[in-house]
């Protein structure tokens, strides 16, 4: 399972940790909608979304329920508990966490392990989807199930009401769940958590969010016994801190009748110990804290003020909401501009505000800083913060600011009816927590409409008047431990505000270019050549200069489309050592715009426009991707002409951008796992200079005219070209756009392939330790690789053993053995240019522990290569196979992917639902058979991480 606790940047945390205030039980159904005329007064509150119904049992336990069908056949089922590690009693820390890992290994209903078993026999992946979290202040359990066999929702309720009442803490599955648990903590080592450390009890001074983190102290971890564990349960989990929440395709009343008969036997706790809340202590000077770390590898310095939280509960609420985005939009606009000059001291930088733990907001100013110029950057920050406050933004900025807000609300309401069900559950869950409003969104786009016109310039400016002095700040600073870095003091930190204040700072100025997004329009193409593939929806057209597209219209999502592009060639077709450059070029030169429109113009001109198309060029194709609105849809098809016709080199941006490079090179190698993937690249790779990793000595190469000459010869020539299109489209009026500007892209009759250059498979065993970092931790990779001739059923088979054998694995290396939190199994079969296959076999684990684990590993494969797997394991893998092919083929994504990688390796797409066929015809001799073949050790490589100290 998941702490819910990330803390490298600060910045990260306002994402990743919830703010939820205790929220008094309510009874059954929301009341009705306030008239028009008052519902959107400010003092308004904001009505509950009447398509959800919201009650509570008489024990106290909360219930929203809401029927919605996307996806399809599928319910979200959450059961939530008002408490986290905040309430962990001293000798606790780290237990609320533990306690949700005991969940899964013995309930009064479900033996060990058996639920996540009978889980996977239905479909759902463990990890992927049975999932939970705790955080400081709630523990969430995740359970997403079928809806449409009978037995599935009784038995997932009756899971999460032995969750609720009936974990059993068996005292040998507590034992066996130290080193789980202990592996999680492991994975969390690192230069981050070490800054963490550092940084919290600053941030949190006075707090006991400083000594209560999630994850929690190894040496109670690795001691932990039934006693304590169970004592959280039985204090914290109990009816008045908990809400069920049920979203899906399945009937209200079934699933209100399901929570009444699990949960309302559930007996109120007498003289329960009393649910505090942890507080931030506020404090009327600035606070610093420096920190550094030999293994981190960027700077960055930030600038946060804590502040009382306060949820959005009422129309007024959802007003201050607004100013304060429309104010960081602008901001950050300003940011990203400012990024894009080499003089700028960091490398990127925003503004961000929102909920930092249970009570507490803050206001954000984060960089990423240049090596050497903290303090420049810190000033920087300030200084743009300060401009706004003496001059105001401008009336252009806030207008479209006003528009692309809108935008994104007008989007959601589009999709009111295809949004899944994940996002109204975590809806509810602030709703509970927390007292956030849960609107619909029809209501929430009415009030955007009419909220937004009233919001001034004066508002938004006041922002940057409200966020600033001394009181309540912290400034974080964090620098690469190294020799001849110079690491700023408190008192040069301290100084910049005043050096700021006494600076003369003028007010921004900016332009915007005007004319058309193309100035003349080309000569359109014809298609002239129409085909269809009825059986998948697919309209295969041919235009006159022998573009190829292929359209699919879907009713997946209202406000969508995808596209995705390739042409054989890529980078393969230049020599090895202008590989890398030709792999850089299209995002370097795309960076500088297109047209006459500069990256910062042409986001401007963009503004309320949903569309966007990306070029790249990989080893052996090059293409673009991209996506629009359906009412955007033209202007997708002039950014992809524009990116053929018209690429823009910028030379102060290609100065930026190498910078960024230098910045993320610099001391790329103080990063353990960056130094791990390096080796383990070039030694599958035999040293090949295509497989080099990118170098200050290979950035020296780069030059901008050189990278447009490349992208130029990949993109002039359009004529082999295949282009998809999945989503709301309609063919009538896509027809001529299609003409227009594919149509019209430039053709010289190149008919390209790739080239095989390399590297080849490795051959023979290869095993390996590096050993880099502090942290006592162990990464381990396996690969199995070799030669095959391919086919389709052999592909899948392959596949599906990979699925097997990670199941195999989690269930000895992590059940079994306590060794590891998680593993990765991965296997592919290629055809394109070489029949070749892989295995990729991933996990961590103690030091001490990676020689024994690696034996397991392969005790593991000698039993699939000489005992079949047994029938249940046959039907796990299949189920789960059907269950995910049902979401996925409701996913523009997914057929989007589909149809490329089908015309890439030149098969028929009319054979494009053939997986289910695949899926019914796995049976146990043919995954005996694949284990035979291709987990073998033959060609076998291992690659392990060890801290440098390790003998």
């Amino acid at each position: 399972m998941k702490v819910a606790l990330s803390a490298q940047r600060i910045a990260a945390m306002l994402a990743l940790i919830t703010a939820p205030v205790a929220l008094t039980a309510q009874t059954a159904k929301p009341t009705a909608k306030p008239a028009a005329t008052d519902s959107f007064a400010l003092t308004a509150p904001l009505p509950m979304d009447p398509a959800v119904t919201v009650g509570t049992l008489p024990n106290g336990i909360r219930y929203y329920i809401r029927q919605n069908a996307k996806p399809e056949k599928r319910a979200e089922l959450r059961l939530v508990i008002n408490a986290g590690s905040i309430l962990e009693d001293d000798d606790q820390r780290g237990l609320a966490h533990f306690v949700e890992h005991m969940a899964f290994n013995g309930t009064k209903s479900f033996a060990k392990n058996d639920i996540v078993k009978y889980l996977e026999s239905i479909g759902v992946r463990f990890g992927a989807d049975l999932n939970a979290y705790t955080s400081f202040d709630e523990t969430v359990y995740i359970l997403p199930v079928p809806t449409d066999s009978a037995g599935i929702l009784p038995k997932s309720f009756r899971f999460l009401g032995d969750v609720a009442s009936g974990v059993l803490f068996d005292s040998a599955e507590v034992v066996a769940e130290r080193g789980v648990v202990l592996s999680e903590w492991r994975n969390g080592l690192g230069a981050g958590e070490r800054l963490r450390d550092k940084q919290f009890p600053v941030i949190f001074r006075g707090s006991r969010y400083a000594e209560r983190l999630p994850i929690g102290k190894p040496e109670i971890l690795e001691k932990a016994n039934p006693g304590p564990v169970k004592r959280f349960w039985r204090d914290w989990y109990r009816p008045d801190l908990m809400a069920v929440i049920a979203v899906g395709d399945a009937n209200p009343a079934e699933l209100e009748r399901l929570i009444r008969s699990t949960f309302s036997g559930i007996p109120k706790r007498t003289a329960p110990r009393p649910r505090t809340l942890a507080s931030v202590p506020t404090h009327d000077s600035t606070l610093v804290t420096i920190a550094t770390d030999k293994e981190l590898t960027t700077s960055s310095v930030g600038v946060l003020w804590k502040r009382p939280g306060k949820s959005t509960r009422t129309v007024g609420d959802m007003r201050e909401d607004l100013i304060n985005r429309l104010y960081n939009g602008m901001i950050n606009q300003r940011f990203q501009e400012l990024s894009l000059k080499p003089e700028t001291p960091f490398t990127g930088a925003g503004a961000s505000s929102g909920g930092f733990v249970r009570g507490s907001e803050l206001n954000a100013l984060d960089a990423g800083a240049k090596e050497g110029k903290i303090i420049e950057s810190l000033q920087a920050l300030l200084t743009e913060a300060e401009r706004v406050q003496r001059h105001g933004f401008l009336a252009s900025e806030l207008e479209r600011a006003r528009t692309n807000t809108l935008r994104s609300y007008e989007r959601s309401f589009a999709e009111r009816d295809k949004t899944p069900s994940g996002a109204f559950v975590d809806e509810y869950i602030a709703n509970y927590l927390s007292g956030e409003g849960a609107p619909s969104i029809a209501f929430e786009y009415a009030a955007v409409q009419k909220l937004l016109p009233t919001i001034t310039l004066a508002e938004v400016n006041a922002v940057a008047n409200a966020r600033g002095g001394a009181a309540n700040r912290v400034v974080t600073v964090t620098v690469p431990e190294k020799d001849g870095l110079r690491v700023p003091t408190e008192s040069e930190v301290r100084a910049v505000f005043g050096t700021v204040v006494a600076s003369n700072i003028t007010p921004w100025v900016e332009t915007v270019a005007e004319g058309a997004l193309v100035p003349t329009t080309p000569s359109a193409g014809k298609v002239v050549k129409e085909a269809r593939i009825a059986a998948q929806n697919i309209t295969d057209w041919t235009l006159s200069n022998g573009v190829r597209v292929l359209i699919k219209p879907t009713d997946f999502n209202a406000d969508q489309i995808l596209m995705s592009s390739f042409s054989p060639g890529g980078a393969s077709l230049v020599a090895d050592k202008d590989a890398f450059k030709t792999s850089l070029a299209p995002s370097i030169i795309a960076a500088g715009g297109v047209g006459s429109f500069s990256t910062i113009d042409l986001r401007k001109k963009l503004t309320g426009k949903v569309a966007s198309a990306t070029p790249s060029i990989s080893d052996l194709s090059e293409g673009m991707s991209g996506a629009a609105s359906p009412k955007d849809l033209e202007t997708l098809m002039q950014l992809i002409y524009l990116r053929f016709t018209a690429p823009r080199a910028d030379s102060t941006v290609f100065k930026a951008q190498l910078q960024q490079f230098e910045q993320f090179l610099k001391n790329k190698d103080a990063n353990p796992m960056a130094v791990f993937s390096d080796t383990i690249q070039q030694t599958l790779a035999g040293g090949h200079p295509r497989a080099r990793p990118l170098s200050m000595e290979m950035l020296k190469e780069l030059d901008i005219n050189e990278l447009l000459t490349i992208y130029k010869d990949r993109f002039s020539d359009a004529g082999d070209f295949t282009f998809f299109f999945v989503g709301n489209v309609d063919l009538a009026t896509f027809k001529p756009l299609v003409e227009q500007w594919l149509g019209a892209l430039p053709t010289a009759g190149r008919k390209e392939t790739p080239r095989d250059v390399g590297p080849t498979q490795f051959a023979g065993v290869i095993d390996k330790a590096v050993k880099k970092g502090i942290a006592p931790q162990s990464q381990s990779i396996v690969l199995m690789a070799g030669s095959a001739p391919w086919n389709r059923e052999d592909s899948y088979v392959l596949s599906s053993l990979g699925e097997l054998l990670q199941m195999r694995l989690l269930d000895r290396l992590r059940e079994s053995l306590g060794g590891t939190y998680s593993v990765s199994v991965t296997s592919a079969f290629s055809r394109r240019l070489r029949q070749e296959w892989q295995v990729a076999i991933q996990y961590g684990s103690a030091p001490d522990k990676a020689d024994t684990m690696f034996a397991a590993v392969r005790d593991e494969m000698q039993k699939l290569r000489t005992t079949p797997p047994t029938a249940a394991e046959l039907e796990r893998v299949k189920e789960q196979q059907r269950r995910e092919f049902e979401v996925s083929q409701k996913q523009n994504g997914y057929w989007l992917n589909t149809m490329r990688t089908r015309v890439e390796n030149g098969d028929p797409l009319d054979t494009m639902g053939d997986y289910l066929t695949l899926i019914n015809g796995l049976t146990v001799e043919k995954l005996s058979a694949a284990a035979q073949k291709f987990l073998v050790e033959s060609n076998r490589a291992r690659f392990v991480l060890l801290p440098e100290t390790s003998k």
